[in-house]
């Protein structure tokens, strides 16, 4: 209606010409995007007050690096072309300022700055953040439009999202903006993004969301929003807006081989900030759901050997024990196709379905189970703190006993002895069939299997001897299955492995 009322000779022309037009079957329906803003202005002016400079400042002493250096080590010298001048002066300036790589312990502490962005979502100065721009500050000011600087409490902050929240004071109600549905946004919206970019202070840029549920490998609830906004070193902590004024992203990241805006940044969607922040702000540290599995992606081999018709889901690879789907009779093997309700199409969608997840709130989820599915109630429980988790040196390997070979797979196994206990670490509980030895150029040693590691189950039933293992092998070649998948525990934890049974083809060099 737009187009016709501003164009009405044009929108005639057209509706003539598909009057005449013969009618075809499937036409695509004509797509009009919404035109463009005239101007930011109005929108950019009413936001501008609620956006904030962070400044954090950490006090380095002698002995103390900067946010996770060596103690005693100086600032890193920017990268310069070898026999570059300015190669030589940073180095004197580093020398004179800083002791080189060899810090005086009885130099004065220095302060160590740097600058981000937030934003204020209540009146009373609650102000949200990166947690990287934070972290590790001694000290932390927020400065407001008007320059004014107020100093900072940290109220909590959250690693894993990447989230802070600060407290100012203020001696009257300071200007905030709300957030706003992520979900509702859609990939070529127009937004806004506002932030202090290399410490200039409120500047404003616009695009589109170019993507959304972008996973960057930096954490496993990667959820992000792309845009095309130009964001940079300093925009950190900042918000991205819909054109209602919405904060629907917390910009947190660029993808940048100069470290300068390309068009590429990522942001944190609202709703994903929205719960952090509550609970933050609550407790002081994020409340996460935990469900207490290990998981792996279903590969077309994994379904193929389990029956499932398509590749989905989060294939269970170890259970925490004493955890809430232990409680709830989730199985090692189990491949979950839905939780609470929520279709699980890729194994990375379901940490953070269960992180969402309120804490003691029963659930229904869906697996696929012995070549059928069921459902399972269980009770979700609250993320504990990381924990350090400790590897086992390796030791050369060597096969222990006389090993049986496993003809095709590239396989040798042993029973698991007191000697192989010591050679390989294993633990005095640890059950299942030595791999003593991979042949090269194998499907075994195309899954990374290495002699130490241990099959301990094969096609999700428990084995405990090699012949257990070649005898269902072997069952499984005679009706035509085209891979064996089993349960592997290695150095790293427990995995799925599938192993193609085509042993037919000759294996050619490549």
């Amino acid at each position: 209606m737009r187009l016709m009322t501003r164009r009405p000779r044009a929108a005639a022309f057209a509706l003539a010409l598909a009057l005449a037009a013969p009618v075809l079957p499937f036409a695509a329906a004509p797509a009009y995007a919404r035109p463009a803003p005239d101007s930011f202005a109005d929108l950019a002016a009413k936001l501008l007050p609620g956006v904030v400079n962070i400044s954090s400042t950490q006090i380095v002493n002698a002995d103390r690096g900067e946010k996770g250096d060596k103690p005693g080590a100086g600032p890193e010298i920017p990268q310069f072309p070898p026999g570059s001048p300015f190669e030589k002066f940073f180095r004197d300036f580093m020398d004179r300022n800083h002791g080189g790589k060899e810090r005086d312990p009885n130099a004065a502490p220095r302060k160590s700055q740097s600058l981000g962005s937030g934003f204020i979502i209540d009146a009373s100065g609650i102000v949200i953040t990166n947690n990287h721009v934070i972290e590790d500050a001694d000290e932390i000011n927020v400065i407001l439009q008007d320059n004014t600087t107020l100093k900072a409490k940290l109220l909590g902050r959250d690693p894993r999202s990447d989230l802070a929240v600060l407290k100012v004071e203020s001696d009257k109600p300071l200007p905030f903006v709300t957030f706003g549905d992520s979900d509702a946004s859609r990939v070529g919206d127009w937004v806004l993004a506002i932030g202090n970019p290399f410490g200039l202070g409120g500047t404003v840029t616009a695009g589109i969301v170019s993507a959304r549920g972008r996973d960057i490998s930096q954490g496993p609830y990667d959820n992000f929003i792309q845009t095309d906004a130009a964001i940079n070193r300093g925009n950190s902590g900042g918000p991205l807006f819909n054109m209602d004024g919405e904060v629907i992203g917390i910009n947190t990241a660029i993808y940048s081989p100069s470290g300068g805006s390309i068009g590429i940044g990522f942001s944190i969607p609202s709703n994903t900030a929205k719960t952090v922040v509550a609970q933050l702000r609550d407790f002081g540290h994020a409340r996460r759901g935990w469900l207490g599995v290990k998981i792996q992606q279903v590969t077309p081999d994994i379904a193929e050997s389990l029956g499932l018709k398509d590749p989905a889901g989060a294939l269970v690879a170890g259970v925490e024990p004493g955890g809430p789907a232990e409680k709830g009779k989730l199985r090692n093997g189990d491949i979950i196709l839905k939780f609470n309700g929520q279709d699980v199409k890729e194994m990375k969608t379901l940490p953070r379905m269960v992180a969402e997840t309120d804490i003691a709130k029963e659930v229904p989820v869906e697996v696929w189970r012995d070549g059928k599915g069921l459902t399972l109630k269980i009770k979700i429980g609250e993320l504990p703190d990381e924990q350090t988790a400790s590897t086992a040196p390796e030791k050369p390997a060597a096969p222990v006993g006389k090993p049986l070979e496993l003809a095709g797979l590239g396989l040798s196994l042993s029973a698991i002895t007191p000697d192989a206990r010591e050679k390989y670490s294993l633990g005095a509980d640890q059950k299942g069939v030595l791999i003593a030895g991979v042949a090269d150029g194998t499907p075994a040693a195309d899954r990374g299997l290495k002699p130490g590691d241990v099959i301990v189950e094969v096609q999700q039933q428990e084995v405990a001897s090699p012949t257990e293992v070649q005898d269902r092998v072997e069952k499984l070649r005679k009706s035509g299955k085209g891979s064996v998948l089993m349960l592997v525990q290695s150095g790293d934890g427990l995995r799925w492995v599938p192993l193609s049974l085509k042993t037919d083809e000759k294996r050619k060099p490549g």
